[in-house]
């Protein structure tokens, strides 16, 4: 998409100069200063991870409640894409996933993809392939951001980017402060400090600081410097994303109230949503101080759904009930969150909508409310929902989510697209019927909230209205698609297997009795029913498990804070990655607070993988998980790096 040519201020201080030499004089009405605008989006905050629908009796939320008092909650509130990347492109484009080809959180690994394409062949186990994700928010785009510039606003980001490191990075998207600078997935390190942050410590006098409360300050400072003048405030929260830790008295506070009958048990995950919900506290509580609550609109949302699929404390990090699924999935626990929007005199304190409403929208909705027109040539995936602000219907025909990927954790799917029309879902699952066909789940979200009941052959004609609106989004928005596989093998395909999978770092699979560790090759250790050997200057790895996984120890150990380990690797198996590392003087040596996820494409191709290690002490050790299935799997250039690309280990096979 090409950026249209910008109408900036001083273009208009021209126009009105023509005017003026015309003789032409308008009346003049004195203009009342410009609203900020203050944007909060939380990080895998889910639907029941607060207290604005009755749907929690564990978490507090009492700041989240304080904007509910102000503005219209939205009790139909949708993400762009059940991840978060994705879903922050949209907010900053108004773009469907579809549209801007980012469909994967890939954007901090360091290859540059700038435009979607579409794959040939996967494992033969997979019906249908899997397209490339864009993985850099494109600067040809005319963000929210620069929006605000040009209309004269300060504008700041404060927290999680995760759409692309410089020249991708908010400073080219339009903001003029951008802290802490991050391109990450998510808090390096940890959210306690001492943090890994490039270029941004922790406070001295603060040796505990919590990184949320910091990104609070840093907010705060942004506000009063520039309290008389608008502002664009874009605070983007790392909570309540892995890795999961929180300050240790909160925690011990929470641990006092679990309820083991409640699916909401961890107390890690409970502090972390309340130092979430302080923060949001300490921006109201100064604008409220500066004077400008009355004249801020704040947008409240989160990127997408909760969280279920990782072992916290021994448990499920959340539970997103009554919805289905959670994060990474298609059901409505993937992408139905909170939003609340405020704008003080216009819109109705306390108010509720049930009005269906997505990530899109925001960007046309801030549009209206503060009467600047889009650019020429400029258009939306997203519409203004200003009507619903006031009580009204929407006139909308549909929403829809893109989402060709399917990431190995319970209640997966294969790559699907679906579609919500009033109290109608359909999922399409890209060729996953007979012979190439397309396979469907039709819910009623109605009758049927938690998605247990699939009407899709009861309710023919309802599937082909339904999917003929899906087709047309697919051709509007020009999507890349998955295509049939021509390598499927129906004697690999496990359908029984859909939906089936264990918490990422945890497993409530009964011990298996101890083996004999087999012999390292290469240095490398092979576990978890892998074997090893070295071919053509490749790890070739086979399993017949679940849990594929071979660990190397450095001959030193390195003591840096932030670390990359880059590889290539060819995979026909199943499931995300993960690459563990063992620090120095901490037990057990490879664990899951000390390791990071990534998603792989297992299609056979050779694909590069660049993996962040944030570590508080030095590494002795790394592991690499290259699947969650059995297959065959080969890895090569194996290398260690920092982050500032300086080369400290390379593995000679």
């Amino acid at each position: 998409m090409r950026r249209p040519p910008r109408i900036t201020s001083s273009m208009r201080l021209v126009i009105f100069i023509g005017v003026i030499s015309t003789g032409i004089l308008p009346t003049l009405v004195q203009a009342e200063s410009k609203p900020n605008v203050v944007f909060i989006l939380a990080d895998d905050l889910g639907w029941s991870d607060t207290t604005l629908f009755g749907t929690t009796s564990f978490y507090k939320t009492p700041n989240i409640e304080r904007l509910a008092a102000r503005g219209v909650t939205f009790t139909r509130a949708y993400s762009a894409s059940p991840l978060c990347s994705p879903t922050r492109a949209s907010v900053l484009t108004g773009l469907s996933p579809a549209r801007h080809g980012i469909t994967s959180p890939n954007c901090h690994l360091p290859k540059v993809t700038l435009t979607a394409t579409t794959t040939k062949t996967a494992a033969a186990n997979q019906k249908c392939t899997i397209p490339n994700s864009v993985s850099r928010l494109k600067t040809d785009y005319y963000t929210l951001a620069e929006m605000f510039k040009d209309n004269g606003y300060a504008t700041g980001h404060f927290g999680k980017w995760h759409l692309g490191p410089e020249p991708y990075s908010p400073l080219e998207h339009g903001f003029d402060v951008d802290v802490p600078h991050h391109p990450g997935p998510g808090p390096a390190g940890s959210y306690v400090a001492p943090w890994k942050f490039k270029d941004f410590d922790h406070d001295p006098d603060i040796p505990d600081e919590h990184i949320e409360d910091r990104m609070a300050k840093e907010a705060v400072a942004f506000m009063e410097q520039n309290k008389d003048k608008p502002f664009f405030l874009n605070y983007w929260m790392f909570s309540v994303h892995a890795p999961f830790d929180a300050k240790r008295g909160l925690i011990e506070k929470y641990r006092k109230q679990v309820d083991a009958n409640n699916p909401q048990r961890s107390p890690t995950y409970a502090a972390m949503i309340e130092s979430m919900d302080d923060a949001i506290g300490a921006l109201l509580d100064t604008l409220e101080r500066l004077g400008v609550a009355d004249n801020t609109i704040i947008v409240f949302a989160s990127d997408n759904g909760g969280n279920m699929y990782n072992e916290v404390d021994g448990t499920s990090a959340t539970s997103n009930a009554p919805l289905r699924g959670g994060k990474a999935t298609m059901y409505e626990g993937g992408t139905r969150g909170p939003a609340i929007v405020i704008q003080p005199g216009e819109v109705e304190a306390g108010a509720r909508s049930d009005e269906v409403i997505q990530s899109c929208d925001f960007y046309p909705t801030l549009l209206e409310l503060l009467a600047i027109q889009p650019q020429p040539g400029q258009s939306f995936d997203g519409i203004s929902i200003v009507p619903a602000l006031h009580g009204k219907k929407l006139d909308r025909e549909a929403i829809f989510t893109y989402f060709p990927h399917s990431p190995g954790i319970p209640e997966w799917l294969p790559p699907s697209v679906s579609v919500h029309q009033g109290d109608w879902k359909l999922i399409r699952i890209f060729h996953n019927g007979e012979r190439g066909s397309h396979r469907y789940k039709l819910f009623n979200l109605k009758n049927d909230l938690g998605e247990q009941k699939d009407l899709a052959s009861e309710f023919p004609e309802r599937v082909d209205q339904l999917d003929a609106l899906i087709e047309k989004f697919l051709i509007e928005t020009d999507a890349v698609c998955p295509l049939p596989n021509p390598n499927f093998d129906v004697t690999k395909y496990r359908p029984e297997l859909e939906g089936k999978a264990a918490l990422k770092g945890g497993a409530d699979a009964p011990k298996k009795t101890p083996t004999k560790p087999a012999k390292r090759v290469a240095g490398w250790q092979p576990a978890g029913n892998a074997s090893v050997v070295v071919k053509d200057g490749k790890l070739n790895v086979t399993s017949d498990g679940g849990d594929p996984h071979l660990s190397y120890p450095l001959p030193k150990p390195v003591a840096e804070p932030s670390l990359i380990l880059t590889f290539t690797m060819t995979s026909n198996s199943q499931g995300n990655g993960q690459v563990f590392w063992h620090e120095q003087g901490v037990s057990p040596a490879y664990f899951r607070d000390r390791s990071t996820s990534f998603e792989v494409q297992h299609d056979g191709k050779a694909h590069e993988y660049a993996v962040e290690l944030t570590t508080r002490n030095p590494i002795e050790g790394v592991r690499i998980d290259p699947s969650t299935a059995s297959g065959d799997i080969q890895i090569s250039n194996i290398s260690l790096s920092t982050s500032d690309g300086r080369e400290l280990y390379r593995w000679e096979l």
